[in-house]
């Protein structure tokens, strides 16, 4: 499990209730906001944060309709999802400037799907050096934002 210490996080751990089910068919299920981390909804995916980011401005990319597979979507909704994926990229860019970018999905136990059933995308931005000695390490991360200030920033750029 990635680790990851701040107070918000602790908060969450400490006083959230597992719901049954899907993640990403919960989430979409509620209304949008800081709690369930959607900032963008299109016709037949979604862009979500990260919980638990990699780095800050972690986004994910997520069919409504739940599939395990890429290729059990139809090509529309894959076609919405690369769409979404790459305005994510814009997005990114324009907030945290970054240097590259890590994109891609692990589907299946095997290749690391933390949310197996429900394929999604992830958009990771990078920088020169943004893998230190706290995650070497401590496995640790460390980011200079809280998630709910990364939420606001991500969901005005996709406003524009």
């Amino acid at each position: 499990m990635d680790h990851l210490w701040s107070p918000w996080r602790m908060e969450y751990i400490d006083n959230h209730e597992k719901e049954d089910g899907c993640v990403f068919c919960i989430a979409q299920s509620k209304a949008d906001g800081a709690e369930n981390l959607i900032a963008f909804r299109g016709k037949l995916a979604y862009v979500i944060l990260n919980r638990y980011p990699y780095t800050s401005g972690h986004l994910m990319v997520v069919p409504y309709e739940h599939k395990a597979n890429l290729e059990d979507l139809g090509s529309e909704i894959r076609a919405e999802v690369m769409e979404l994926t790459a305005r994510c990229m814009t997005a990114l860019r324009e907030i945290y400037k970054p240097q590259g970018f890590n994109m891609g999905a692990n589907i299946g136990s095997a290749a690391g799907a933390g949310v197996l059933g429900h394929v999604h995308i992830h958009i990771v931005p990078r920088w020169a050096g943004d893998t230190n000695f706290m995650s070497a390490l401590g496995d640790t991360r460390v980011l200079p934002e809280a998630l709910e200030d990364t939420y606001k920033r991500v969901k005005e750029a996709f406003r524009k």
